[in-house]
């Protein structure tokens, strides 16, 4: 369950029950879109994120009309381009086919997509979240090993010293924060790393706590509460009966606390009825906790509801109902429901760990209608369950020293990276400019080769006027329009004070005019709070052949005074002759008088 809150869609486009997009018309669909464009950024992650929970807890037919609507919303944020949003909404679409047996390979593209997104954007906890998905994704492919990896990579990248996203603001990067942390603790919980989940959901629970709204509350809290119930689980196969039992009571207690936050969640719901009335885990926590035939009617209901249910799930309301039936002196009954269970999820492998439990179960009740055991056997199953908890001790080592080699990899990263990092925009410096410039005139494939001098209009007046630190978050702010708006693989770096360079490799002339328009405009349209009023003055030439990278960033040079000298905010392109001198690497290039 990885679902977050959001506000209810607009009249005309979707409502809270989730009504399908048509697609029988063209007019309709034109009129869908019509009215998406006109939809704010936030009600897109918003909506997407009512998707993901409704999805989660629906039929076939209902999961297949979420992906659609959710499809819907990823198009429209790929169309406006912001990578923050983007991002959310590929997160969702994954998230919500990865629920889904039929569509989980599906999943695959949108995850790769994802990876690829927040990397390059450098959107970190996205990033971690992607791996986490795709630990996820690798449990469902019955792939342990690569489970642990993935898990590995993206707790590394969160260590409690990650600074939040500006740009986000602080609540929303908190909530997804708590996210990323849940999908990692999930996936441990499934791998049945339970000590490990337990810290994840604790530091889950601390940013939830400051930033989260009922359902992200609700959410974390049967989450947890998942995770106390195969932690129960886990200890009574090594007789740990004491610890379990602390478990199921923790587990049940936090059943009755989320019954508050479940009445303003997202979930599909029924307004007169519990929460665990209506949740299987929550439901299986009180009965585990206290098995008794009163449990058993609401059980049964829970297993009967008309909505796709999970695995793990499946098994913990069978081991919960089967413990019932026997209380009741229903032997025959609980050995005939765990069989069924067992045969109904013979091919999943997504619960290593509480299919065990669901075979040990199984196996208990079988012994118990026997005419006689075989204190051999009962000697032998013993051994296994150590063996089994020693693997699983080997597994938390593993894991331990995974994600030590992956902290010591992305610190390593970080020194290289703040060699080459201007530290106000978190740009490339003028030293990493150097390098790649040379890099990219031997390469055949970067030609041709556009390259763009970016010189910020009226910055000197924000200096004066407001202060230097307001200067500062000007020249974060239009370093990020311009990594923004370009595209991936163009280079940008600050080449000092409040001036930039852009690479543009295997672009023409006349193609990098247009793409630099786009961000001229960009920034134009920035609030003034954000942009204190800058515009930009670009100036854009083609490289030449056995040109310098000096030359060439002087003709950008002289480029880009054209263009102030035309009123600014607005793109030079220049392809004039080479320019005799080239600009020292300490000292202000001068343009000459006349182009």
């Amino acid at each position: 369950m990885t679902a977050d809150g959001g506000p209810a869609g607009p009249g005309g486009i979707v409502d809270r029950g989730c009504a399908p997009l048509h697609d029988d018309t063209t007019a309709v669909r034109e009129d869908a879109a019509t009215a998406l464009s006109e939809v704010s950024d936030a009600w897109l992650v918003g909506r997407a994120r009512e998707l993901n929970a409704v999805g989660q807890h629906s039929d076939a037919l209902g999961q297949r009309t979420t992906i659609r609507e959710a499809d819907n919303l990823l198009a429209e944020a790929q169309r406006r381009g912001e990578p923050r949003i983007v991002a959310q909404l590929l997160r969702h679409c994954a998230a919500i086919r990865l629920a889904v047996p039929d569509l989980v390979e599906d999943a695959d593209a949108l995850l790769d997509e994802l990876l690829a997104h927040s990397r390059r954007h450098g959107l970190v906890v996205l990033q971690a979240d992607a791996h986490a998905l795709r630990g996820r994704r690798s449990l469902l492919a019955g792939s342990e090993d690569a489970a642990l990896n993935e898990i590995a990579h993206g707790l590394s990248m969160l260590d409690d010293e990650l600074a939040p996203d500006a740009t986000l603001g602080r609540r929303s990067w908190e909530r997804l924060l708590a996210q990323a942390l849940i999908d990692i603790g999930l996936v441990l919980t499934q791998l049945g790393v339970y000590e490990m989940s337990d810290q994840v959901m604790t530091r889950a629970h601390q940013r939830i706590r400051e930033s989260g709204g009922p359902h992200e509350i609700a959410v974390h809290m049967i989450n947890r509460c998942r995770m106390l119930l195969g932690w129960g689980l886990r200890l009574e196969r090594v007789g740990q009966h004491p610890e379990a039992t602390d478990r199921f009571k923790t587990a049940s207690d936090l059943a009755h606390a989320v019954e508050g936050p479940w009445r303003e969640s997202l979930f599909p719901r029924v307004a007169d009825r519990l929460a665990s009335e209506q949740m299987p885990v929550l439901g299986a926590a009180h009965a585990l906790a206290s098995p008794h035939i009163d449990h058993i009617g609401k059980l049964r209901q829970l297993r009967s509801l008309d909505r796709a249910m999970h695995p793990r799930e499946k098994i913990i309301v069978a081991i919960a109902l089967s413990r019932c039936l026997t209380c009741a002196g229903r032997g025959g009954e609980a050995v005939r429901l765990l069989s069924e269970t067992r045969t109904d999820l013979r091919d999943d492998t997504s619960e290593p760990t509480l299919r065990i439990s669901l075979a040990r179960e199984y196996a208990h009740l079988t012994e118990l209608d026997a005419d006689s055991t075989s204190e051999a056997l009962r000697d032998y199953a013993l051994e296994l369950e150590t063996e089994l908890w020693t693997m699983r001790e080997v597994r938390l080592s593993t894991l331990a020293t995974r994600l030590d080699n992956y902290r010591l990899s992305h610190r390593h990263d970080a020194i290289t990276q703040q060699a080459l990092q201007d530290p106000l925009t978190g740009l490339s410096n003028r030293r990493a400019l150097d390098e790649r410039l040379d890099k990219l005139q031997d390469q055949h494939d970067s030609q041709p080769l556009s390259v763009a001098l970016v010189d910020l209009d009226g910055f000197k007046e924000v200096n004066d006027r407001c202060s230097h630190a307001e200067g500062d978050e000007v020249l974060r702010e239009v370093a990020a329009t311009l990594r923004d708006t370009l595209r991936s693989d163009d280079f940008v770096a600050r080449y000092g004070g409040d001036e930039f360079v852009v690479l543009l490799p295997g672009v023409m002339l006349a193609a990098a005019e247009a793409a630099l328009q786009r961000t001229v405009e960009a920034v134009d349209r920035l609030p003034y709070q954000r942009s204190r009023g800058v515009t930009l003055s670009i100036g854009v030439v083609a490289m030449r052949p056995q040109e310098s990278g000096g030359q060439v960033l002087a003709r950008a040079d002289a480029a880009m005074y054209q263009a102030k000298r035309g009123g600014g905010n607005q793109v030079s392109a220049f392809a004039g002759a080479p320019t005799p001198r080239a600009p020292s690497p300490h000292a202000v290039w001068t343009p000459p008088d006349a182009l």
